[in-house]
């Protein structure tokens, strides 16, 4: 069945590349609602569809715009955290230009969810099951989704910055995995890009408070990695964000390789385009089982397998 959270979660923070203070409100919404970002703090038409087709910036973060103007970017935290519950249906409020950066992971929308519990809705969830690879690419970079029973992620890094170095993971998004096993992963940056970041207007609000920074082979965050493979993980869990802009919940694999926001946005633009790779099919028995969140709970939090 569809679900939605039992009760609104608040937060407040600032946003990672703007510096700006949000707060941020996720109500419950009805069956067939979907996932849609409000500007509170707009006049007009300031609802904002979460969706793939409404990405109109992917340059570090994933930015949503409707056709009004009104946007809201770094959607691609919180986006995973309600995939990876399981919330099918919500309302973001939100009072400013980003989604608050929390601690650089999802770990806090993750936790709120979690607390306040989920609603079952009377409608059946539908799912996009993949039945064609579908590729892109970008120099050495590419992303891929092809069929699969269930939704997993692969991912492979590859950084000159030996704190970070060579580094591929592969998981099954199904029984809790993306809560226990990246949600709290932080998003991580080269001591060397910040400025550069700075310069082009990103980055304004990022710290070692709200992001890994690595300067060769050292961490500077005095409490050091999370995981090991942290980076690694972070890039699953944006993957996963950037995915569930398709919609709905996908039923397929998806590799990315040295790949970001851009090209999992192009991936499903592609993937759209193209009629016979995809249908949308009822879940129900085992299928539904194995969709992202499905038995998730607080146990879940912090406690890799």
């Amino acid at each position: 069945m569809q679900t939605t959270i039992k009760s609104p979660v608040s937060f407040e923070g600032i946003g990672l590349h703007t510096g700006i203070p949000a707060r941020m409100t996720i109500h419950p919404a009805s069956a067939h609602y979907g996932i849609w970002f409000r500007r509170t703090d707009l006049e007009g038409d300031t609802l904002i569809p979460a969706l793939w087709h409404a990405v109109d910036d992917a340059t570090l973060c994933t930015r949503i715009a409707n056709s009004s103007g009104a946007s809201v970017k770094t959607i691609e935290h919180v986006m995973a955290a309600l995939a990876g519950c399981g919330v099918h249906n919500a309302l973001i409020e939100i009072d400013g230009p980003e989604v608050p950066v929390m601690d650089g992971s999802a770990a806090e929308f993750v936790r709120r969810i979690l607390a306040t519990g989920l609603r079952r809705l009377d409608a059946p969830v539908r799912a996009f099951e993949i039945l064609e690879r579908v590729e892109v690419h970008k120099g050495e970079a590419w992303a891929r989704i092809e069929p699969g029973e269930m939704l997993s992620i692969a991912f492979h890094i590859d950084f000159d910055a030996p704190a970070i170095g060579r580094q591929q993971k592969a998981l099954s998004m199904a029984n809790g995995s993306f809560v226990r096993e990246l949600s709290d992963s932080r998003t991580f940056c080269l001591q060397r890009d910040v400025e550069m970041m700075r310069a082009r207007g990103l980055a304004l609000g990022g710290s070692i408070e709200n992001a890994v920074v690595v300067d060769g082979a050292r961490v500077l965050n005095p409490e050091g990695l999370r995981h090991a493979d942290e980076a690694v993980r972070h890039k699953m869990l944006d993957a996963m964000g950037d995915l569930a802009l398709a919609g709905a919940p996908i039923l397929g694999r998806y590799t990315g390789h040295r790949a970001g926001h851009a090209l999992t946005n192009r991936l499903l633009r592609k993937l759209f385009a193209t009629p016979s790779a995809f249908r949308l099919r009822e879940c129900s028995g085992d299928v539904a089982a194995r969709l992202p969140g499905v038995g998730a709970n607080m146990a879940d939090l912090f406690q890799p397998a």
